[in-house]
């Protein structure tokens, strides 16, 4: 039976192929436009926050009464990884993080199960606790947010506009969430003057239960006629302010106004809740989220089209700013990506031109729009978006999927060179190069596997590249024998060489001294096998002055400045040193805009941001340069202002990371059951790591201790006055902090009216004693009277990991130095107090290394299947342990090129080189799969060993030289490239000296693995 040759089926059936072409051609294009498009790939986020509250206590109370109970039960979570909380008075947020290898589909069945557990125990927790409220949208990216300033208008009027705004915004396509940020709760006061209530002996109970009375929802029945249901509705509901003013209280006989003893005034939360100002204005905010597979530029010009409509009626006065442009930021990506696509594509064309000639190259660059074609198609079919990931993987696999094609167009015109007819030279690649080819196709393929199958956070952000570069591979093989052997026939019009010596062709000058390169390396293969283990082994020892990095930093103009006060501290003092860092910037010519959000972070407007828990003493300003050179500029200024002008604040300027996000880069965690404990052991880890001299900015993210006032109630004494604790604390939280006892309804919005004390806090908490507390027997009496005052120190806020507390010692490090390897530095000299800490405390390396060497487990864990895969292939295709060996161990001869590459260029080695690299492995073996393949072909042939190797070197020479350029100076338009730029750097040198060696050391190799000698 005759073997299926789909290069001759495809020339015995040239209109199907025509047709495939066109469809393929047309479905390609549309789909391309079709495709969505987003910054980032689509990530899932295994990430929940449980949040609960229970106003009166203190950090340490809520961590042992409630953070304990629900972290202790949701240890039983299937999946999880770890837990960390954060206690602080009167509330804790507990972060639940799934393991990095749970499917995606299982997260939300994960998520269902904390609220089950949670609610299993919810009788279990103290009384009065407000809660559990679940949060498992952590992680959803609002890439669209926008800022409504408005002079002369308050939060309230404001608000009216943002809604009307939000309201047009859900209605545009692909809008998926729309939060509104900065927004203050309306209040209606009621300040009672606490002396004035002891001069007419009124009990302030009297008053919320009059109000409470007053303007109470109870149904008043209705009447049935026979032909109508009458209802009856009662009056007295507030309705105003006024309304209010105007409500009588009745107490010791005497009937009082409640205008007449109370100030009655509408305004807004106080304490402010999370705030948000534009550029130091007073501001609201609009973040807008996007549907998934949603197209981000589209968006943008949709919401845009939107806005012209919604500003056109907005009074003046009220203006609409961009803060966070996420169409922009991804059509400026989209277009950097195509172009350097373009200046990809047109570097290959021009090696194809060059070395093929204008017929032959011509049929190469048909290929390209064809493989290109077939991948648009593919990736709208299965989902994938053009994003950072994508697009760079279609980079790397443009100089690769041309290799198939340039194969085949080469042997063809060889063929026809020597004298074959057009049909006959067509078909003969496939006969000759087509499983090889495949085989080499698929071992590239394999070499990518460990991203596509790496179960971490970073190897989900970079599924895309395997799945891109996959695609195209066996979608360049398909073209290069199917279509290209078709397009070869009808363009390729080559003259045979007179004589028609087939081998002619090999008789050129070049060839004649490559020839005698090869003769030398085999007559000399100890010495050429020594050579080249020297160097590897030189290469491995290099190695190690290569910086190591998780992921770079990203190249958007946006710094993230984060602002920490102590533990404690008021939002008046935060709102007072913002004010202070607004003041210098603005009006910095650096400075596009800048956006301060104070009480919370900003919405995760880019999926890998990192977000702190609120807090009164924590504010947060995204500073948007106006390009990359300013931003640099402003990172320097920022830093210079809180080293020198800032000492009651922890600050921290960053720009935004390119990948899975790790807070500070150098980190170490200190953990053990006994706080004082371990606050000395991270005072000992601080003073190791700021002995490093990389580290800045050292710090811990806990230490403080915050003010209390404990009341020692004299109980004998209050019982006898018909007071008790709960009653005090409730007297005193209604006068201090206000409390909410009923609600004015006014349209669709409900504001709490609020009871309480008509003084400001005063500066000196030692008045409080003088506060006139309400008794039982109708009297009120100094607070002095039945409770003494006692200042002491608590816990500000307790972090705890896996239900341990823990501190962990924060530093920022240089430009210049990566994360891993100031942490290498550092870790060791940890060891000698490693060795003396007591049973139950431990150190452990948190930060860019922690994360980095997660995802390095997780490639390391499929490490084994894709050897096994790649051994499977050249198995399938070799049939032989021997030679299969000899391609083996080729592989690692990229890492000589590698080494020199990184270290001459002053390039880190992160995860993406990494993948990169462990790809570069598969390439290598391509080429020489190919040439042991053509080995084995000649010495089948009759052929003597010795002269098939060298004659093999030699015919193959020019095909694996030009598919190894074409990869090579494919990479060149990525060097430039800060996520990029250093794994094409790793490609093209490895790929460069391990090629030169394949066709060298191999033919060496393979006469000393066989013992072959030259004929006599």
């Amino acid at each position: 039976m005759k073997q299926l040759n789909l290069s001759e089926w495809a020339l015995r059936h040239q209109d199907l192929v025509k047709f495939f072409i066109i469809a393929v051609a047309i479905s390609g294009l549309l789909s391309y436009f079709k495709l969505g498009q987003a910054e980032d790939p689509a990530f899932t986020f295994r990430g929940m926050v449980v949040s609960v509250a229970w106003p009166g206590a203190s950090a340490r109370q809520i961590e042992e009464q409630v953070a304990d109970k629900i972290e202790r039960k949701l240890q039983e979570i299937p999946g999880l990884d770890f837990i960390q909380s954060f206690s602080q008075a009167g509330q804790v947020q507990i972060f639940i993080n799934l393991r990095d290898d749970v499917d995606p589909t299982r997260v939300a069945d994960a998520w269902y199960q904390v609220r089950k557990k949670t609610s299993d125990i919810r009788h279990t927790l103290p009384e009065g606790m407000l809660g559990p409220f679940f949060n498992d949208e952590f992680g959803d990216t609002y890439g669209n947010v926008y800022a409504f300033t408005g002079k002369g208008f308050n939060y309230a009027e404001l608000k009216t506009y943002v809604e009307d705004a939000r309201d047009v915004l859900l209605k545009v396509p692909d809008v998926a969430k729309i939060k509104v940020i900065g927004a203050q709760s309306e209040k209606v006061f009621v300040q009672i003057s606490p002396s004035k209530l002891s001069q007419l002996g009124i009990d302030p109970r009297l008053i919320i239960q009059t109000l409470q009375t007053q303007n109470a929802m109870a149904p008043a029945g209705d009447i049935q006629s026979h032909s109508d249901q009458v209802f009856l509705r009662v009056t007295g509901d507030f309705i105003s302010e006024e309304s209010i003013r105007d409500i009588g209280i009745s107490a010791l006989g005497r009937t009082f106004r409640l205008g007449d003893i109370a100030e009655v005034k509408r305004g807004f939360a106080d304490p402010p809740e999370q705030r948000m100002r534009y550029n130091g204005q007073p501001a609201l905010g609009l973040a807008i989220s996007m549907q998934r597979g949603g197209n981000i530029i589209a968006l943008g010009k949709h919401i845009d089209e939107a806005l012209v409509g919604i500003k056109r009626n907005l009074p003046i006065g009220v203006e609409v700013h961009r803060v966070a442009d996420q169409p922009k930021v991804v059509k400026e990506s989209v277009n950097e990506f195509v172009q350097t696509l373009i200046e990809a594509i047109v570097i290959v064309l021009a090696v194809s031109f060059w070395s093929l000639g204008l017929r032959s190259g011509t049929v190469v660059a048909i290929a390209i729009p064809l493989v290109l074609a077939m991948v648009f198609l593919t990736m709208a079919i299965i989902g994938i978006d053009l994003q950072k990931i994508s697009l760079g993987a279609l980079i790397i696999a443009l100089g690769l999927l041309v290799d198939d094609a340039i194969i085949a167009v080469e042997m063809m015109a060889l063929k026809m060179e020597q004298g074959w007819d057009r049909f006959k030279a067509a078909t003969f690649a496939y006969t000759s190069t087509a499983m090889p080819m495949l085989t080499g196709t698929l071992i590239t393929v394999a070499g990518f596997l460990p991203v596509g199958l790496a179960k971490s956070a970073a190897g989900e952000y970079t599924f895309s590249m395997f799945a891109v570069v996959a695609i195209a591979l066996v979608a360049s093989w398909i073209v290069a024998v199917l279509f290209t052997p078709y397009i070869g026939y009808h363009l390729l019009k080559i003259k045979p060489q007179t004589g028609h010596d087939e081998h002619a062709v090999y008789q050129k000058p070049f060839y004649v001294r490559f020839r005698a390169l090869v003769t030398w390396c085999v007559n000399h293969r100890k010495t050429v096998m020594l050579a080249t283990a020297l160097s590897f082994v030189a290469a491995v020892a290099g190695f190690g002055l290569v910086q190591q990095q998780f992921f770079p930093d990203s190249t958007r103009p946006e710094i993230v400045v984060d602002m920490w006060l102590k533990q404690g501290a008021s939002y008046k003092a935060t709102e007072s040193e913002v004010a202070r860092l607004e003041k210098m910037l603005k009006g910095d010519a650096d400075i596009d805009n800048f956006a301060t959000y104070m009480g919370a972070p900003t919405p995760r407007f880019v999926l890998v941001l990192d977000e702190p828990p609120p807090g009164t003493n924590y504010a947060q300003i995204i500073v948007t340069a106006k390009n990359r050179e300013a931003r640099e500029r402003l990172m320097k200024k920022i830093e210079d202002i809180f080293n020198t002008q800032f000492p009651l604040v922890l600050g921290h300027a960053t720009r935004l990371p390119n990948g899975p996000p790790v807070g500070y880069p150098v980190q170490f965690r200190v953990s053990g059951p006994d706080l004082v404990q371990i606050r000395q052991i991270a005072d000992e880890v601080g003073k190791v790591v700021r002995a490093n001299p990389y580290t800045r900015n050292v710090n811990l993210n806990w230490n403080d201790m915050t003010k209390a006032l404990r009341l020692e109630i004299d109980q004998d004494k209050a019982r006898a006055l018909g007071v008790n604790s709960q009653q005090l604390s409730e007297t005193l939280y209604a006068l201090l902090n206000g409390i909410p006892v009923t609600q004015l309804r006014e349209h669709d919005k409900q504001v709490d009216i609020v009871l309480r004390a008509k003084f400001e806090m005063p500066e000196s908490l030692s008045a409080l004693k003088d506060i006139n507390v309400f008794t039982g027997n109708n009297q009120y009496v100094p607070l002095s009277q039945i409770a003494k005052l006692k200042y002491e120190a608590e816990e500000g806020g307790i972090w705890r990991r896996d239900r341990v507390p823990v501190i962990t010692v924060r530093a920022d490090i240089p430009d210049h130095v990566q994360a891993p390897t100031v942490t290498a530095m550092i870790n060791p000299k940890l060891d000698a107090l490693r060795a003396k800490l007591p049973a139950g405390y431990a150190i452990t390396v948190g930060g860019a290394q922690e994360s980095s060497s997660k995802s390095q487990a997780s490639i390391n864990a499929v490490m084994p299947l894709t050897v096994l895969s790649i051994l499977t292939l050249l198995m399938l295709q070799l049939q032989s342990f021997s030679r299969t060996m000899l391609v083996l161990l080729t592989a690692p001869l990229g890492i000589v090129g590698v080494t020199i590459s990184l270290l001459v260029a002053d390039k880190p080695f992160g995860f993406v080189a990494m993948l990169g690299v462990i790809a570069l492995a598969g390439m290598i073996m391509r080429n020489s799969v190919i040439l042991v393949d053509q080995i084995q072909q000649d010495i089948a042939a009759g052929q003597h060993p010795w002269t098939a190797i060298i004659e093999s070197a030699v015919r193959r020479f020019r095909p694996i030289m030009l598919t190894a350029l074409a990869a090579i100076l494919g990479m060149i338009p990525l060097w430039g490239n800060t996520f990029w730029g250093p794994m094409a750097i790793s490609i093209t040198g490895g790929l460069l000296v391990a090629t030169l060696l394949t066709l060298l050391f191999l033919p060496a190799l393979y006469a000393a693995w066989f013992k072959i000698q030259k004929p006599v």
